[in-house]
């Protein structure tokens, strides 16, 4: 065993618990069994998990071992524990959407990502908890989930953010080295920023969905969150490449590349920071970020956003390609079984938009994904703050609290941009905030390089939050 306590284990990063096994100072069963004790012991605590995989994890953990013994481990991966959020199919275990109307759903297959991780050696020990249907009907609270609401670790009276709620809870809570999030419309980038981790949103059709649960199917993407940026691009190249199942995949591989430049162009998106929530903190923590870049190297000004009405067109299409994908369900009696009032009603509205309001949004996102790949002929990324303010409480009405707000998340809902989500220090409340980089198509290793400069200059990614003092040690 290594020198490390199983607490130190806990948030240790998948590239450093990587390297141990390699060194042989630990192997995939003794790291797999500290990981399933953690994650059953505690998941439950933040509403994160959803199953347990312990007999499918150990089998995966001693082909792990018996790999790193031959010298066959060419994924930093191999023997690495991992979560995956409950919309990807596990062959032969639960797969409930966070839907309390899909809660004995069983596929008799693995999700492609699923399977690519499996293929690179990593060990699955759970499935986490989600938001019903990955909120697409619009859901008003925090609680629409079969699990409950995704409590925070910083606080536990705070939203861990959704979708993606239960993968942002166990990673930062050291019960998962990293984990598989999806995104439509921010359900990776906003619990990463609520929770104070590391997460990448890749370019549509990067990684293959299939094994997915569809939302939007020229929105969704899957992708990693995770203690790290590098840990991100390793988990990227696992799962990355062409699918012939998924009719979105792009005949790409992506190959993680660490060296770093020092002469990016970065352009700084304005948000509305005045009467927001946090806004005011918001704002400070993002100047000194910027702060940190430029004395960095890199090349930052001011960049506009192109005049659409971001919200309406991305609601629009999102809408119509929900109620293609699930209308026989949404006719239903067991619609009624959701959770959320807020997510029945939107989920109902989609049924009454037209092909005219389809058309009309449709053209409008080819003009906004235009103007938007247009700004990377001056930028090679622009950055953001993740969301305005810190986690928001239990009790709060969500459709209120965001409403029509303007964040980069919409960017890669119309366009399918790429982006980075990293810690960028703490609210009033001591709760995390989160700093975006987004790029082009296809620029994962551009965005991944900058959140890598910038996590070797600041240390937010490394904090723990204060339960990690009550976990087993």
């Amino acid at each position: 065993m290594p020198s490390l306590s199983a607490d130190e284990l806990g948030f240790t990063s998948a590239t450093e618990l990587g390297r141990l096994l390699r060194a042989k100072r630990i192997s995939s069963v003794e790291l797999t069994r500290l990981f399933l004790d953690r994650l059953s012991s505690h998941g439950p605590r933040f509403n994160a998990l959803a199953e347990l995989t312990p007999e499918l994890a150990l089998r995966q953990a001693r082909q792990a071992d018996l790999l790193i013994k031959r010298g066959r481990n060419a994924s930093p991966l191999v023997g690495v524990p991992y979560g995956a959020k409950d919309l990807l199919a596990t062959k032969g275990i639960p797969t409930r959407w966070g839907a309390p109307p899909y809660r004995d759903q069983v596929f008799n297959y693995d999700a492609a990502a699923v399977r690519r991780l499996r293929d690179a050696g990593a060990v699955l020990i759970g499935k986490l908890a989600m938001v019903e249907l990955a909120g697409g009907g619009g859901y008003h609270y925090p609680s629409a989930s079969l699990h409950g609401p995704g409590l925070n670790p910083w606080n536990l009276n705070r939203w861990s953010g959704g979708s993606s709620s239960g993968s942002g809870s166990a990673v930062v809570a050291g019960l998962v080295p990293y984990a598989l999030g999806s995104e439509t419309w921010g359900s990776i980038v906003t619990p990463s920023s609520y929770c104070g981790i590391t997460g990448l949103r890749p370019t549509i059709g990067l990684v293959s969905r299939s094994g997915a649960m569809e939302l939007a199917w020229s929105m969704d993407k899957i992708g990693p969150m995770a203690r790290s940026a590098e840990d991100c691009g390793w988990v990227l190249q696992a799962i990355a490449g062409y699918d012939p199942r998924d009719s979105s995949s792009v005949r790409r591989t992506f190959v993680f590349q660490r060296r770093l430049r020092r002469d990016y162009r970065l352009g700084v998106l304005p948000l509305d920071y005045k009467d927001a929530p946090g806004g005011a903190e918001t704002e400070k923590a993002f100047n000194e970020a910027v702060r940190v870049l430029r004395r960095a190297g890199l090349k930052i000004s001011h960049a506009e956003w192109p005049d659409f009405p971001y919200s309406d067109i991305a609601r629009t299409i999102l809408g119509a390609e929900i109620a293609a994908a699930h209308e026989k369900f949404i006719r239903s009696d067991r619609l009624s079984e959701l959770v959320d009032t807020g997510q029945k009603e939107g989920l109902q509205r989609y049924l009454t938009l037209t092909a005219a309001d389809l058309a009309r949004a449709e053209k409008q996102r080819v003009e906004v994904t235009r103007a938007i790949l247009g700004l990377f002929e001056r930028f090679d990324a622009l950055i953001t703050p993740s969301l305005i303010g810190e986690a928001v409480t239990l009790d709060t009405n969500l459709s209120t609290r965001f409403g029509r707000s303007r964040s980069g998340s919409v960017l890669g809902a119309l366009a399918g941009v790429p982006a980075l989500s990293v810690p960028m220090g703490f609210g009033p409340n001591g709760l995390p905030l989160g700093l975006s980089f987004t790029g082009s198509l296809f620029n994962e290793n551009t965005i991944l390089q900058i959140g890598m400069i910038y996590q070797r200059k600041t240390d937010w990614h490394h904090r723990r939050p204060p339960v990690h003092q009550q976990l087993p040690v």
